[in-house]
Formats: C-alpha cells, structure tokens, sequence
C-alpha cells in the first residue's frame, strides 16, 4: 500500500475504534467533550508548536499565500451557498446553521493527521498556515452572528485572543526566529504530547458518529457535502492553477481545502443558539463522506 492508503486506513481504524468503543459502553457521547478539551487546550498547541519551532521558516513570505487561498476559497463558497439557500426560502437560523459548515473547513482536527501521515512535517507546516485562515473565518463569522443574532464583539474577540492553538503559532514563531532553547526534557515532553493529540481527536470523531443524521436532516447534508468536499476544493484548485502554486504549496492548500466541515461551525452554531442539531449532523456525515472524497481527491492532484 502506499501512504495514503495507510493514513487513510489508519484514520478509518481509529476513528472506527471510537465508534466501536461507543457502541460497547465502554465509551460514551459525554467523553467527546473532555477528550476536545485536552486536545484542543494541551496536545494540539504542543503539536503545532514543535512543529513551527523546529522548523526552518525560510520559506515564510511563500508560505503566507495559502491562508489567502482558503479564506478566498470559504467565501466564495459561502456566497454561492447563501444565494441557493435564500432561494429555498429557508429561515435565517436554519440558513446559518448550514452556512458556517460550507465556510469552516476542518483544517487542523482532520487537515492535520492527513497531511502529516501523507506529506510529513513539510506538509503540516503547511496546513498549520492554511489552519491560519480557518481562525480568521471563524472570527468574521462571529461578528457576522453577532450582528445577526445578537451577542457583544467583546466576547467573539475574546474567544479568539485565547484559542490556545493561535498562541501556540504565535509562541512557535518568535522561539523560532529569536532562536530560545527550550531544552531537552521540555522539548521532548511537548513532542511526546503532541504526538497524542491524533489518536485522540479520531477517538473522539468515532464516538461523535450517529448515522440517524441521515434521515434526520438528509436534504441539508447533502447540500453541504456537495458544496464543502466538492465546491470549495474546487475554488481552492482554480486559485492555485491561477496563481501559479506548485509542489506542495499546490498540493495542500486542496488538500485542506478539501477536509470535511469543522467543529468550530459547532461552536459557533451553540454560542449564538442556531440549530445546532442540524449544524452538527452535517459535520458528523459529511466528515465520514470526507473519508472517501478525500483519497480521491489526494490521488487525483
């Protein structure tokens, strides 16, 4: 098999141990939060910091066009989106609910795995830069729900000015550039942390699946797989053809344009009272499509 088989493979397992686990009672839909928790506020900053930190940066002002290409390639998805929706003459919280999911790619929770087992280090320094735009999409969307919803743009601010993974960026580059030791036990103790962060966000993936979704909110499902593992990769495509990216600049910017909806569309959908239920049925469903578009994709750039 070749690496991609593997890494897809590989995800397909533990994603598929979760779920398993969830099935016996050993594990239970209450765990997703805590196991999110530790890898959204430990083991992914020390992830994404080792990598930045250990990584020759040399390539930065190349590396910042592929934030551009998803920020580019979430929106025009999300007009397109947003016109079709008001066309089916949907109420504005069931239009929301959807939209986020088109917008927000999962860049880190499943970018990160898939381009680190495919690509290596050289591919997840990328997708961190491409997560980069995934933080910025969020932040706009606050401020657009806000306006809509309701709500103070003190806290959408704050949220973001204390997500650990954009500190974890921030505090990766400036041990980088001014070259500060850390030492040995500090920096194998935030690599062997890192290292965890993988199996537990498939875990957790596993434990979230429930295919009752498909009938629940089929017709909404559908249209957000559609637009976001095949419409917004598309996008992303015609911009670096466009530009002229090659290597893996060309390479990973699809292929984090090509992940499944994020959790933070999750997040956004419960902080400003959407219909969450719906938000995230289509995650959960498209992300388990994602698993078989994204091979696909993979072998076809």
């Amino acid at each position: 098999m070749n690496e991609i088989e593997v890494t897809i493979l590989s995800i397909i397992i533990m994603i598929g141990l979760g779920y398993f686990l969830k099935r016996i009672d050993f594990l239970s839909e209450k765990d997703i939060d805590p196991f999110n928790r530790i890898v959204m506020y430990i083991l992914m900053p020390c992830m994404i910091f080792h990598a930045i930190y250990s990584a020759d940066l040399s390539m930065l002002s190349k590396l910042g066009i592929l934030p551009f290409i998803i920020l580019a390639s979430s929106f025009a998805t999300g007009i397109v989106s947003y016109f079709i929706l008001k066309r089916l003459n949907l109420d504005d919280i069931t239009l929301w609910s959807v939209l986020v999911t088109v917008m927000i790619a999962n860049t880190a929770f499943m970018g990160y795995p898939v381009t680190l087992g495919i690509f290596g280090q050289e591919g997840f320094l990328r997708a961190i830069f491409c997560d980069m735009a995934t933080l910025c999409i969020f932040l706009i969307l606050s401020f657009v729900l806000i306006l809509k919803f309701g709500g103070t743009a003190r806290t959408a601010v704050r949220k973001i000015t204390l997500f650990p993974p954009l500190w974890a960026v921030v505090l990766g580059l400036v041990f980088n550039f001014l070259n500060i030791p850390i030492g040995a036990v500090i920096d194998n103790t935030v690599n062997y942390l890192g290292q965890g962060a993988i199996p537990l966000i498939m875990i957790a993936l596993g434990l979230s699946i429930d295919f009752s979704a498909l009938s629940r909110s089929k017709s909404m499902i559908a249209f957000t797989s559609v637009m976001k593992l095949m419409f917004f990769p598309l996008v992303a495509f015609l911009i670096a053809t466009k530009i002229g990216l090659v290597d893996l600049q060309y390479t990973i910017s699809i292929v984090e344009a090509a992940m499944p909806s994020g959790m933070m569309s999750l997040l956004l959908s419960i902080t400003y009272k959407l219909d969450y239920e719906l938000t995230s049925d289509c995650i959960l469903i498209n992300t388990v499509i994602s698993l078989i578009t994204l091979p696909v994709i993979i072998m076809i750039i």
